[in-house]
């Protein structure tokens, strides 16, 4: 059987644009038109985000249309105005009475010391990445996307750093369900498989970290979820980052995990969620893994 990816999930779609001669790109990961209902859990502590607040339980969006994740740093939010503009063209949103307004909550790395430092995904790279996810074709992992620039286990200097980018990896539930990852890894610390293997690490002595890393994540389902399942589930996904990634949440990380589930948004039993749960955590797992093949 072949290997799973986000990909898998029905329902859900993903693409990227990419700048490989300046070293930067963007990542959208599409919901169904009807949208899909989502959570977030923000560990970092040097995020760049966009709409994440929408994601709270309590707050009166259910439902997104996508997700864009991209490099340049702060600028590459722009990258977000590409995919409302594309999702516009198509009459996706949430229905206001006067028009459909695109949910596009949005996350960035840094990686403006790679490749050109002035460059970054605009909003003409994120309508081009939405166009791509659209078709759910080319290149889901390596040095793609959001992950184009990205590079790991910096923890003696960015000048030891190696490279990181995007993994992506998927399990079946036995109900048929499937849970899906995407990992774009930029992260400070040390990458390890799920076995504690160590796959990356930092050469040379530790000094003090600089700014400039992050680990994303996208996990998929078309499991149904309500908002604060979706929520729970990110806060799980954290626990993968945790463990593959040494050390995690740091003060220059801004380590963010977003949740989709493509289903009608009633609650799961707490015993289907469990192992929806640790299906997500070795997904995520692998994704970590695949991020520094």
């Amino acid at each position: 059987m072949s290997r799973l990816t986000l990909r898998d999930v029905p329902g859900l779609r993903a693409g990227h644009w990419t700048d490989p001669t300046r070293l930067t790109g963007c990542t959208v990961v599409l919901a169904p038109d009807e949208g899909a209902i989502a959570g977030v859990d923000v560990r970092g502590s040097a995020p760049g985000t966009r709409e994440t607040d929408l994601l709270r339980p309590t707050a009166l969006v259910e439902r997104i249309n996508a997700i864009c994740l991209a490099g340049g740093s702060a600028f590459g939010l722009a990258a977000a105005d590409g995919v409302m503009r594309r999702l516009a063209e198509r009459g996706v949103g949430f229905a206001t009475g006067i028009r459909p307004v695109p949910i596009v909550p949005a996350a960035i790395l840094f990686d403006l010391g790679v490749g050109d430092p002035l460059a970054f995904p605009d909003a003409d790279a994120g309508h081009a990445a939405t166009i791509v996810a659209e078709a759910n074709d080319g290149p889901l992992e390596g040095r793609v996307g959001a992950g184009t620039g990205a590079t790991v286990a910096k923890m003696a200097g960015p000048e030891h750093a190696r490279p990181g980018g995007v993994g992506s990896a998927g399990r079946r539930l036995p109900d048929g369900s499937v849970v899906g990852a995407l990992v774009v890894n930029n992260a400070l610390g040390s990458v390890h498989a799920r076995d504690g293997t160590a796959l990356v690490t930092a050469s040379g002595r530790p000094r003090r970290p600089v700014a400039g890393n992050t680990t994303l994540v996208v996990i998929g389902t078309d499991a149904s979820l309500d908002r604060a399942q979706c929520r729970k589930l990110a806060e799980i996904g954290h626990d993968a980052v945790a463990i593959g990634i040494r050390p995690a949440h740091t003060l220059f990380d801004g380590d963010i995990v977003f949740t989709m589930s493509t289903g009608d948004g009633t609650p799961s039993s707490a015993d289907a969620f469990v192992g929806l749960g640790l299906a997500a955590l070795d997904a995520v797992g692998e994704a970590i893994e695949r991020s520094v093949a």
